[in-house]
């Protein structure tokens, strides 16, 4: 894809910066600073300085006054910083006044979480989510380093001015083909999300249960996942280690199946581009039957990051979804207090370690219950003339055993609902 501009190979050293406009937020400001520095991190940028700068109201030019702006600049300066990050998000002006005040590299929030998903996109997928995105985020930014394309082209015959026309300049033309670029990366992921759709509706057909392991970014969904079907997803101590959906199949203690699949993580503050771009991702959470929502329980912002999880679940249409929420990590908590706070604080919670493998039993019957309106576990007995309804048990639902009395054959079953009607006369007591 193109790119904006030209980056450094490396930035070395980081001032990270968050603009605070009312005071009586400082302790979440700082908090979403402290997210910033690990984001940062994630990029393997160093991370000089963090720095909360107060401001009475907004200002177009820097977001701040320029008093305060000369102060951050000084400030990186002393600190030899070789860029600027702010949490904020910064208006494609507002960048290129920063740039030309500090002569320093200036990013903000919204362009770390860009650059951590492109190097962590692995599908098809998520690489045409991730490219739309960041194109996205290009475009009003272009003519900030390429004032040197500004020249305009000639209408006479020939070379690229004819091909440009008559007082066209150079970043139009760039523009023009950014644009075009844009609505052949929408084509070719409208063209993924209708593969997804039918493999979706093979599933339908299929009646397998579906649940969706979301939460918070680095919370151990992957590791969940992993404990649970015996995948091999890459599961890292680190944000955004997952971008890609997984979708495993487990069975339940009562002998059903049930699919699960890993999602992106969440962050506060999460680009709405990035919501919209990948929606096919997590529009599996929209669609499954429940939600497994995962929470670091050793994190002190548990109950920030569960609300901002389901922020952008009811965005996306998932409210009202029945959830299983996961107190994970409990093999790192020695205060017992924290967790019967936070199990006080959800509806239906488990605490387990998805790293040591403790409660994973109890999440197992959990998911069983959340399905029991489904399925019914069922013996039947069937006269061996009727090959049609063992057949149709066999391929339609989940059989446990098979015994044999007489002319008749005894099925044990796990039976889903679609077809029980139809098996009720053959129900043995």
């Amino acid at each position: 894809m193109f790119e904006v501009r030209e980056k450094p190979e490396m930035v070395e050293r980081a001032l990270l910066v968050r603009l605070s406009f009312n005071r009586r937020e400082e302790d979440e400001d700082i908090s979403l600073l402290q997210e910033l520095e690990e984001l940062v991190t994630t990029l393997g940028i160093g991370v000089a300085e963090l720095q909360l700068a107060h401001s009475r109201s907004m200002h177009r030019k820097y977001l701040c006054g320029t008093g305060k702006a000369a102060e951050i600049v000084e400030f990186a300066r002393a600190h030899e910083c070789d860029c600027i990050v702010f949490d904020n998000q910064l208006a494609p002006s507002q960048q290129r006044e920063w740039e030309e005040l500090s002569h320093i590299c200036v990013i903000d929030r919204e362009e770390v979480i860009l650059d951590i998903f492109a190097q962590r996109a692995q599908t098809k997928e998520a690489r045409l989510q991730v490219d739309l995105a960041r194109m996205q985020y290009a475009l009003p930014r272009m003519a900030r380093m390429w004032g040197h394309l500004d020249r305009e082209g000639g209408g006479g015959a020939g070379g690229g001015g004819a091909a440009r026309g008559m007082g066209e300049q150079q970043i139009e033309v760039d523009r023009r083909l950014a644009r075009k670029r844009i609505d052949r990366t929408k084509r070719e992921l409208e063209a993924v999300r209708t593969q997804r759709a039918t493999r979706r509706k093979d599933r339908e057909k299929n009646a397998t249960p579906h649940a969706a392991i979301v939460g918070y970014t680095n919370a151990g969904k992957s590791t969940l996942l992993n404990t649970l079907s015996g995948a091999d997803i890459m599961a890292k101590d680190m944000l955004f280690a997952t971008l890609d959906t997984t979708t495993r199949s487990i069975e339940l203690p009562d002998g059903q199946t049930l699919l699960l699949t890993d999602t992106v993580g969440f962050v506060r503050n999460l680009p709405h581009r990035l919501v919209e771009a990948f929606k096919a991702t997590l529009e599996e959470a929209v669609l499954a039957d429940f939600l497994i929502h995962v929470l670091d329980a050793n994190d002190p912002r548990a109950i920030e990051f569960f609300e901002t999880t389901m922020n952008v679940l009811n965005e996306l249409g998932a409210e009202g979804k029945p959830v299983i929420t996961v107190l994970n990590k409990v093999d790192a908590i020695e205060d017992t207090s924290i967790l019967a706070s936070l199990s006080d604080r959800f509806p239906n919670t488990i605490c387990l370690s998805a790293r040591e493998g403790t409660g994973i039993d109890e999440l197992l019957h959990k998911c069983a219950e959340m399905l029991g309106d489904r399925v019914r576990r069922r013996t039947y007995r069937i006269p061996q003339s009727r090959g049609d309804i063992s057949a149709l048990l066999h391929t339609d639902a989940k059989v446990i055993s098979t015994e044999y009395e007489g002319n008749d054959v005894l099925v044990t079953a796990i039976v889903p609902s679609i077809i029980a009607g139809r098996l009720e006369q053959f129900i043995c007591e």
